[in-house]
């Protein structure tokens, strides 16, 4: 694998440079995953990552830091700075233009970042940079950018910080925070492996690592509550379908937990032909807290139903003119 050290070096160090097909790619790439963002459409947030340029700074500061070359690692990081600041910025500036009341389910799912979204960028750093080592497979690096999203979170934090939801923007820049420091750890690994390590390589990865276990931590929590609010959803949804036979007829259309009320506030989301009462709460909720071994504060927000066929009565017009007066009594007067 050596026979790559020149070209590799040479490669890296000019892939760390700020230039005007960065800048470009960069704001090109921000335009489509922003309106991808804001229209829900999962197609056009794929094509935005294909030409995204944010990968290729992050592997030359991996290959830098392995090799002791503090010159590039600062240009790469300033490359990266500019991409990321100019992403957030334009994305702010779309979003305002749009003026989204709601953000949709790909923004929110860029939002609650965990473990498995650093198992994801370690996985991908690790193809990224065996990719830069081996060129045969240079076509993974187009895979691993998909995989990995480094555009849309960045995109998502201007979207956050344009509708001021604050946690939202946190949430998108902590899973871009965990892709760029998983993404740089495994590539810096792979190069040293790859017998590209200096005598400076071994403080670089122990500073990556160590940058690791500090972005794990906010995960950890963010799965573990994961785990926990999927726990209670299924047994709720048990509940419904299976262990009540006051919940027979419910059908359960969405469960949200808060998990920062005391104690946790549930709220269902059902679809009942029948009245549910503050009696088959009680029932539930003890039900659910004895399965899941903590207090709950149940809330069941009911949508009824109704079943409308072509045979089915009109319901009563509504009056459209002015309603007439009651004809005046004999020998009364009528006002004026």
């Amino acid at each position: 694998m050596n026979d790559a050290r020149g070209p590799l070096v040479e490669d890296t160090s000019r892939e760390a440079r700020l230039d005007r097909p960065f800048v470009a790619l960069a704001a090109a790439s921000c335009a489509i995953a922003t309106f991808g963002l804001l229209a829900n459409s999962a197609a056009v947030i794929i094509g935005a990552m294909l030409i995204a340029p944010l990968m290729t700074p992050i592997v030359s500061l991996a290959f830098a830091l392995v090799r002791g070359s503090v010159a590039v690692a600062r240009r790469a990081i300033a490359t990266l700075a500019v991409g990321a600041a100019l992403s957030i910025a334009m994305s702010a500036v779309l979003a305002r233009l749009v003026d989204l009341a709601l953000p949709g389910s790909e923004i929110l799912a860029r939002s609650h970042p965990n473990l498995l979204d650093l198992g994801v960028a370690l996985a991908a750093g690790a193809i990224a940079g065996y990719a830069r080592v081996r060129s045969t497979i240079a076509a993974s690096v187009g895979g691993a950018a998909i995989a990995v999203a480094l555009m849309p979170p960045l995109c998502v934090v201007g979207i956050g910080a344009a509708l001021g939801q604050r946690e939202l923007a946190y949430g998108a820049l902590l899973l871009f925070t965990t892709n760029f420091v998983g993404i740089t750890f495994a590539c810096a690994a792979v190069f040293a492996l790859a017998g590209f390590a200096t005598h400076h390589a071994r403080g670089a990865i122990v500073t990556a690592a160590l940058l690791v276990g500090v972005v794990a931590v906010p995960l950890a929590f963010a799965t573990v509550r994961l785990i926990e609010q999927s726990r209670v959803e299924a047994v709720l949804r048990q509940a419904l379908v299976t262990d009540t036979v006051t919940f027979k007829r419910v059908l359960l259309l969405s469960a949200s937990v808060d998990w920062l009320a005391s104690p946790i506030r549930v709220e269902l989301l059902v679809r009942s032909s029948t009245p549910v009462t503050p009696t088959q709460v009680s029932f539930l909720q003890a039900f659910a807290e004895r399965r899941v071994g903590r207090p709950l504060t149940l809330v069941v927000d009911v949508s009824p139903v109704q079943t409308v066929t072509a045979a089915s009565p009109s319901p009563p017009a509504a009056q459209s003119g002015p309603a007439q007066a009651p004809p005046a009594s004999s020998g009364g007067t009528t006002a004026p």
